[in-house]
């Protein structure tokens, strides 16, 4: 029950950072329940939610690294009125998208760089998923 009211309530955030978010809390809410039983499963879920979307697609260790290669890459910036955020659709026409080198792990998205920053972007749907500041 509290899994599921857990659940419900992260996916009142926005499916903007579900990746994240949702596998932190899914990794929260069952460890939190080992160790503690329903109350455990709750603030572990929480919390999880909390490291996951803090940590992105990319994680806090590959994030550094990947920012420094995509600037070092010395791609042009496109340069839009709206701020940089998660959940920006990027416009159809005049933005040039790059594969994510494979060290990364990311063969599912691409990236371009918006206002100076590096973001990772879903191809299909044209949608920012994680801005590398």
């Amino acid at each position: 029950m509290i899994t599921l009211t857990l659940m419900a309530t992260l996916d009142l955030t926005g499916a903007v950072h579900a990746q994240g978010l949702d596998r932190g809390a899914r990794e929260g809410v069952e460890r939190g329940e080992e160790i503690a039983g329903p109350l455990g499963a709750l603030v572990g879920g929480a919390i999880g939610a909390a490291v996951g979307t803090a940590n992105g697609i990319l994680g806090v260790d590959r994030r550094e690294r990947f920012r420094i290669y995509a600037l070092g890459e010395h791609r042009p910036s496109v340069i839009l009125s709206d701020p940089v955020r998660v959940g920006t659709v990027l416009p159809e026409d005049g933005v040039v998208y790059y594969d994510v080198p494979r060290e990364f792990a990311l063969p599912e998205y691409s990236y371009t760089i918006i206002n100076g920053h590096p973001v990772l972007v879903e191809p299909r749907s044209r949608r920012i998923v994680e801005v590398i500041e």
